[in-house]
Parts: structure tokens; C-alpha cells; sequence
């Protein structure tokens, strides 16, 4: 590996670290979470810097965080234009391209990031003593929005909850569908 891959490793990390904490920062605020639970706090403080500042100038609606959103779209249209372009290219793209391939990341980027959080969820589900434990709950609040509606259509079958793998399989459908290379 030379030093080139290594460095834009590092900063796909960085930046893939920051849009899960801006993305996160916007469904806090959208499905309503617990800001007292341990969790929240940390992402609330960890954003609060860039976030504040916005806004004085783009302050929330009731539930839609327009700042975090605003903040995760520009940093994932960010890391496409320097890490896609040109670190690996060392090309500039045209604004079409850029915002094509920006908003195919979004896109890829909210879907796996709902599919993680749902596999997350069941995982904790089978190992998870308290189902009380601050990420547990916090886990819970950010995918309950996708799970209660298929569970209102497909109740507990024997004791097992089987919407979870309905979930996974209609992300995993869009993902298909909609962002495939």
C-alpha cells in the first residue's frame, strides 16, 4: 500500500465517521429519541460545533433537523468530489457528475446505514440482558420508525418477530433496485 491509499483510507474513515455522526444527529431529532439518554448526548456533543453555528441560520423544524441534514449532504458530496475524484482520479468532475454520484451515495449511505442499525437491533436483541441499556434504546428509537409499520402488518408469528427480516430484505430490495453499480 503506498502512502497515497493509505492517506485517503484515512480520510474515508474520518469522513465516513462524520456523516454517521451528522446522520445520526438528524434522526435524533426526526423519530423523536431520548436527548437525555448517555448515547444522544455524545452525538449531540460531538456535532454541536459545526451544528450551532448553522443554526442561528436554519434553525429545526419541529422534527426535521435542517442543519444536520444540510451538514450530511455537503460532507458526502465532499468525500465524493476529494476522495472519488480527486485523490483516486485526479480529475474534476463536472457539477452533473458530482451530483449524481453524491446523491447515489446518499442514497447507498442512508439504506446501508438502516440496514446496519436493523441487523444491530437483532443482534443486541439475542445478546442484550437489559433491554433498558442506553444504545439498546437508542438503537430501538432510530428503527422503530421502519419496523412498526410492518409489524402492524405481520404480527408476532410463535413468539417470533419477524419483521426485522422483512425490513432487511425491503432495504436490501432498494438497494438492489435503486443503487446497484
Amino acid at each position: 500500500m503506498n502512502p497515497q491509499e493509505a492517506f485517503t483510507f484515512l480520510l474515508g474513515v474520518v469522513f465516513h465517521l462524520a456523516i454517521i455522526l451528522a446522520f445520526t444527529r438528524f434522526l435524533l431529532q426526526m423519530v423523536g429519541a431520548d436527548f437525555y439518554n448517555p448515547l444522544s448526548q455524545f452525538v449531540v456533543q460531538a456535532t454541536n460545533p459545526v451544528l450551532a453555528p448553522l443554526r442561528r441560520i436554519m434553525p429545526p423544524n419541529r422534527q426535521v433537523d435542517f442543519a444536520a441534514l444540510l451538514v450530511t449532504v455537503v460532507l458526502i458530496v465532499a468525500e465524493v468530489w476529494l476522495l472519488d475524484f480527486l485523490m483516486r482520479f485526479g480529475v474534476h468532475p463536472s457539477g452533473q457528475q458530482l451530483l449524481l454520484i453524491s446523491f447515489n451515495s446518499l442514497g447507498s449511505f442512508v439504506l446501508g446505514y438502516f440496514l446496519v442499525a436493523v441487523i444491530v437491533r437483532v443482534v443486541l436483541s439475542w445478546i442484550m440482558q437489559d433491554p433498558r441499556h442506553p444504545f439498546f434504546v437508542l438503537v430501538a428509537q432510530i428503527t422503530e420508525p421502519l419496523m412498526a409499520p410492518v409489524r402492524r402488518i405481520m404480527p408476532p408469528m410463535g413468539g417470533l418477530d419477524l419483521s426485522p427480516i422483512v425490513v432487511l430484505l425491503g432495504l436490501q430490495f432498494l438497494m438492489i433496485l435503486f443503487f446497484s453499480p
